[in-house]
């Protein structure tokens, strides 16, 4: 009974409170849980957006709301990934952080008069508990692996398997090893990268270092790597002398396969695959002498020892109940043994794949299903040229634009009425008439998209002296960057000179916050003024120049890196812009879980935009890159593979609407097989894989290519061509949002 009126009151609207926003269309009530017999906690814990919550049939508690919470792990206590750090609570009541010894990022705020920074953990990708020594946990970033031997209280590096970021599970094992005095087990820990396979180090030998494994595991036909490993999980099970042994399995991200170790020979040995071309096996764990994983057609449970996949059970069933009942995207969650009748709790992450579909964007239903044409702005400035544009949407069936407001040089392709913009800005000889050019593709329901060109300016580059400029370290002054050296010959009594060839490239710094408000006073006044949606372009540090590591980044504040940059820009562009943001990013970097080179990470960036917008050029590719027979459907399945992995790194927190190469280039691959069918096969990869819409890029104007659109796959349309690829796809979307 409760003590008081005003104690009731109070519990009653906590409860109501988190039920609504959580679990509609349940009985209100509270939760009694017993604290005191750990782990076998009577109700299931449930990790989201937005903190740590205690759930059962009946009502929500909130444990832990100061951050996401990603995974939970029993281990002589609760251990959390959270987006605070390590978490760690002994009884769900008091909750300490345990991060000393891990990276801090730091993530700088603007609110246009000064700045402020937020020092905190950088994030990690994973969090895992050595079976036989629970005080021993690993953890890993994008680019560094962590260990700790004390529970937590403190964490050591150790390093990493490559120069290049992409990190995304961890394991520890004690594995056994062959020595000159006999067999003995040994401290082993594993890290998956996005390119490089399985890797591993030991770290109590004296200079141990990371060693790969890519034996017996799958690669896409062409690509030289590994695909990369989801996630990793240890079995304890006991020996043919009755001795326990810890054996490792591992799933992958973007193919449907499930893998045991082979220790002894270092490959992987394939155990379970699934049937589609594309798939996400992940958030592997372990429930008794059980598997237990995540992928898009729900929670899979698979025992080893058979091997097979074991059917639905009612514990199952309660814990999908659980899970499809809520009204935020769970991420994680922790169930009792009671609920699934494995003899003991199992606990799930990557729950994001129980929604897979569904973008969990705020502006999702005004998003979606955008079929866009890419606009040059220097064509719309008459009448003629607008109905001319108007006249390929509505053959097309399209039902959006994109237009540069402003372009690769800086330049604003309309008049502003914003005095801060008016300041930086210079107005090009082509600007459009904005109120006329909205009113008039208002009219005939187009939805509007605002192409902003961000960290590429030679005009914000020019002002003051090169204020805002990349900075040349070698020249101390602002930085372009070099393509070539070009030999004059000697003639006329001058010696023979040597002349420097630059890019039309004119980068200012990432790091300013002059930078970052200027561009968002932009998009702010273009929604204003009837645009729909913003897509920032060249959101990204400059990549190519001879002289490229002399940049210097004046406006870097201590702690910063390129990711958090980025991160810092679109936080505060988010604060300022109430409508759908939207980036560009490289094909590379949608397809991989790395930010080489660009600081693009796109798991990061996820968090703070809408739409991502990937550029799959199948031209800007190697040319062999998924040219395995039938070579002609290459443009397809960059596309499908594409779209689907981009939009698996992003977890589904954003739309994926890929640029379409709808231009010819003259590389060997578009030399044999560019015509409209090339187009046309790229707009059927997007379909299938997330029918997520999609944008036709010609930077000329010039759209003879393009094809009707083609529908959505509510009422599909047949594949025309041959259907080798499409063999192994029978879930059309893979990532389906009904």
């Amino acid at each position: 009974m409760y003590r008081s009126s005003t104690h009731f009151f109070s519990t009653f609207f906590l409860v109501f409170l988190c039920f609504y926003t959580l679990l509609p269309g349940r009985l209100f009530a509270q939760i009694q849980p017993d604290y005191q017999k750990n782990p076998v906690y009577s109700e299931s814990l449930v990790g989201t957006a937005r903190g740590l919550f205690a759930v059962s049939p009946s009502a929500v508690i909130p444990l832990w709301t100061e951050g996401s919470v990603d995974k939970i792990i029993y281990a002589n206590g609760w251990f959390f990934l959270t987006s605070k750090g390590i978490l760690f609570s002994p009884d769900l009541k008091s909750f300490q952080l345990r991060n000393e010894g891990l990276p801090v990022n730091t993530i700088k705020e603007f609110d246009g008069n000064k700045k402020t920074f937020i020092r905190e953990v950088r994030p990690l990708k994973d969090l895992e508990v050595l079976a036989s020594d629970e005080n021993v946990l690993v953890t890993l970033t994008k680019n560094e692996v962590f260990i700790s031997k004390n529970a937590g209280f403190s964490w050591q590096t150790l390093g990493f398997s490559s120069r290049t970021s992409g990190g995304k599970a961890v394991a520890a094992a004690m594995l056994e090893e062959k020595t000159s005095e006999g067999t003995k087990k040994e401290l082993t820990v594993f890290l998956s990268h996005a390119l490089y396979g399985l890797s591993y180090i030991q770290p109590d030998r004296l200079s141990s270092k990371w060693t790969d494994i890519t034996d017996g595991i799958e690669k896409i036909p062409t690509l030289p790597y590994t695909d990369e490993i989801a996630d990793i999980s240890v079995m304890q099970v006991t020996d043919t002398d009755g001795s326990l042994k810890e054996e490792v399995y591992f799933t992958q991200t973007f193919l449907p396969r499930l893998y045991r170790l082979d220790w002894e020979n270092k490959a992987g040995v394939l155990i379970a695959q699934g049937s589609e071309a594309a798939d996400t096996w992940d958030g592997l764990g372990i429930a008794g002498k059980h598997l237990v994983f995540m992928s898009t057609e729900g929670i899979n449970i698979f025992y080893p020892a058979a091997p097979s996949f074991l059917p639905k059970t009612a514990g199952t069933d309660k814990v999908v109940k659980i899970l499809n009942d809520m009204r935020e995207t769970p991420r994680c969650a922790w169930f009792p043994s009671r609920m699934t009748g494995f003899g003991g709790p199992f606990t799930l992450s990557e729950l994001w794949l129980t929604r897979a579909g569904r973008i969990q964007s705020d502006y999702r239903d005004k998003i979606k299903n955008k079929k866009s044409l890419y606009v040059p702005a220097g064509q719309v400035v008459t009448p003629k040229g607008i109905d001319k544009f108007i006249s390929v949407i509505e053959t097309n069936k399209l039902n959006s634009l994109v237009i540069d407001m402003k372009d690769d040089y800086g330049l604003l392709r309309f008049r502003t009425q914003n005095p801060l913009v008016s300041e930086k800005a210079k107005e090009s000889a082509y600007a459009i008439d904005i109120d006329n050019f909205v009113k008039t593709f208002k009219e005939k329901n187009v939805h509007l998209i605002a192409r902003i060109v961000v960290f590429k300016d030679r005009n914000l580059y020019k002002q003051k002296n090169g204020a805002y400029a990349v900075w040349d370290a070698k020249n101390n002054a602002p930085w372009l960057g070099i393509r070539d050296f070009e030999k004059i010959p000697a003639e006329n009594d001058k010696a023979e000179q040597i002349k420097t060839i630059f890019y039309d490239e004119y980068w200012v710094d990432p790091y300013s916050e002059e930078v970052w408000e200027y561009n968002t006073a932009i998009a702010k006044e273009l929604i204003r003024r009837g645009f729909d949606e913003i897509q920032f372009d060249y959101i990204r540090f400059p990549t190519d120049g001879r002289n490229i590591r002399d940049t210097r980044y004046r406006w870097q504040d201590s702690g910063m890196d390129m990711e958090s940059a980025l991160i810092s820009f679109l936080s505060y562009a988010r604060k300022n812009i109430d409508a759908p943001i939207g980036i560009d990013i490289y094909g590379a970097n949608g397809w991989y879980r790395s930010g080489t080179r660009t600081g693009q990470d796109v798991e990061l960036m996820a968090r703070y935009v809408d739409v991502i917008c990937p550029m799959f050029y199948p031209s800007h590719f190697e040319q062999d890159f998924l040219a395995y027979t039938p070579i002609i459907e290459r443009p397809y399945r960059i596309y499908f593979y594409g779209t689907y992995r981009n939009t698996v790194i992003a977890r589904s927190q954003v739309l994926v609407r890929p640029w379409v190469q709808a231009f010819y280039l003259n590389v060997s691959f578009d030399r044999q097989f560019y015509d409209k069918n090339y187009v046309l096969r790229q707009i059927f990869g997007v379909r299938d894989a997330a029918d997520s819409g999609y944008m036709y890029w010609n930077n000329s104007g010039r759209y003879g290519d393009l094809s009707p659109d083609i529908g959505s796959t509510r009422a599909p349309l047949p594949y025309p061509w041959e259907k080798a690829e499409r063999d192994k796809v029978s879930h059309i979307p893979v990532l389906s949002d009904f």
